[in-house]
């Protein structure tokens, strides 16, 4: 089977890696164009791009590929991608977290299918993995399913699922996530090849959305309970990273175990800090043991080496 490969961060280049191990042959592989970062904004190629230079694979970064789109520029590097996808012989094409709208002109050329981080229909859209651990949820999992125009609601193909621990951050249910979604992926294209693969509408009830996390979302309210600040901290790890301001400092807070009973203190009061107590926050409901921070330009550090150089004694965080 050959497969067009679109996507972008880690958790699709994770994808295309057991796609290519499993020795689907991959003619074309699509993927954003290079984006400036690091402290230089040195422009910098995707992971998808990465692996697929490392492993001689072909690569196209058009702006869009949507043909109608306003910008001429765009407009016209969609007609050449769509143009390459029709020279292309292939017989599938694999989306995983790509980052572009795939418009109908390219939905009706070859089958798409999409590895998407969530339980569907929960938590369709942008941030599934973050939403998820903010909400509470007991699990989640991946859905491979087949794309259409909507928004993540193509029928599908294949589900499995995984717990969310206690102390699951985004970082880690990602990771978990996407090695997941490429056993799940290689499993479904085998069934594909078969002809022994149904593909089930997704049900009715049950629909939320993921909406794409905003920079604003991570200013922590201490007025809050403890348990939802916690899962703010853990779904906010590692972008954009929750924090509050200390004293007219903005600490990042990367780590937070949740303590029974309560206080009569402001939310937000340190109501200790020190070694054998660790850094204990007052909340809206219950408190905080804040295990790691990290203040302007300094280093992730656990609490007892951050109260060194940065005292809490009688702070509050706002």
């Amino acid at each position: 089977m050959k497969v067009i490969f679109a996507g972008t961060p880690e958790f699709a280049a994770v994808a295309l890696q057991a796609l290519h191990e499993a020795g689907f042959e991959i003619p074309l592989v699509l993927t954003q164009p290079d984006r400036p970062a690091g402290r230089g904004l040195q422009l910098q190629p995707s992971a998808v791009k990465q692996y697929a230079i490392k492993h001689g694979l072909p690569v196209a970064q058009p702006l869009s590929l949507r043909m109608d789109a306003k910008d001429p520029q765009r407009a016209a590097e969609a007609k050449e991608a769509h143009e390459r996808l029709l020279a292309t012989d292939y017989d599938v094409m694999v989306v995983a977290a790509y980052g572009l709208i795939l418009p109908r002109s390219t939905l009706d050329i070859k089958p798409c299918i999409n590895i998407h981080g969530s339980v569907l229909p929960r938590w369709r859209g942008a941030a599934p993995i973050h939403r998820a651990i903010e909400a509470g949820d007991a699990e989640t999992g991946v859905t491979i399913m087949q794309m259409e125009e909507g928004l993540d609601t193509g029928p599908m193909l294949l589900i499995e699922r995984t717990p969310i621990g206690p102390n699951d951050t985004t970082a880690i249910l990602h990771d978990r996530l996407a090695a997941m979604g490429a056993q799940m992926c290689v499993k479904v294209l085998h069934k594909m090849e078969q002809g022994i693969i149904e593909a089930v509408p997704q049900p009715e009830h049950g629909v939320t959305y993921a909406a794409k996390i905003a920079k604003e979302e991570a200013v922590l309210d201490f007025t809050c309970s403890a348990r939802e600040i916690s899962r703010k901290i853990r779904a906010f790890n590692p972008f954009p990273g929750a924090h509050a301001d200390v004293n007219g400092t903005t600490v990042k807070l990367w780590g937070a175990e949740v303590l029974d009973g309560g206080s009569n203190a402001e939310p937000g009061q340190v109501l200790a800090s020190d070694a054998q107590h660790g850094i204990v926050v007052a909340c809206g409901t219950g408190s905080l043991r804040l295990t790691e921070l990290q203040k302007p330009g300094g280093k992730r550090l656990p609490a007892s080496e951050f109260i060194k150089g940065f005292p809490l004694d009688g702070q509050r965080f706002r």
